[in-house]
């Protein structure tokens, strides 16, 4: 169940999710607040977990990374210890920007990025499939982005 917030906690998440850069001084202004107020607000909702951590967000294809694909991956056999290992050499491998246990077809979703289609493919040849475990690799490359946002609805 989600934390109980008033308005000016919300107001101060919808602004910080669009610009997590911004000062406290503007932050105050744009939402009515005295400059100790917003910032023992803003401290509270870190504290209390619910600003998670705060980050910049970088371009990844000016970066060069051209491709970004979804991976399901299978494991066998698919128990606590493969999982747990799993789990424990993806977080090393810097490609894969988003791992996610998930039901169904697949133990695990990745979110790879690639240099190119080539780097891909060595990719997965021989870093997802040398992972002990992983029994089959299942890929779908993203051919346009019509919506990322890392901002969560606050109704």
């Amino acid at each position: 169940m989600g934390q109980k917030l008033d308005s000016y906690d919300r107001k101060i998440l919808e602004i910080l999710q669009e610009d997590g850069s911004i000062s406290n001084l503007e932050l105050a202004k744009r939402i009515g607040l005295a400059q100790s107020s917003c910032l023992l607000r803003t401290k509270n909702l870190k504290e209390k977990g619910i600003i998670a951590k705060t980050t910049i967000i970088v371009d990844e294809k000016k970066m060069g990374y051209e491709v970004t694909a979804f991976a399901k991956v299978n494991l066998n056999p698919l128990n606590r210890e493969t999982s747990s290992n799993f789990v424990k050499t993806i977080k090393e491998i810097s490609q894969v920007v988003e791992c996610y246990t998930i039901t169904g077809d697949g133990a695990f979703l990745l979110k790879i990025v690639a240099k190119d289609l080539q780097y891909y493919r060595d990719f997965v040849v021989d870093s997802l499939l040398a992972i002990d475990a992983v029994s089959n690799v299942e890929t779908n490359m993203v051919v346009g982005v019509d919506k990322n946002t890392t901002a969560i609805p606050l109704e």
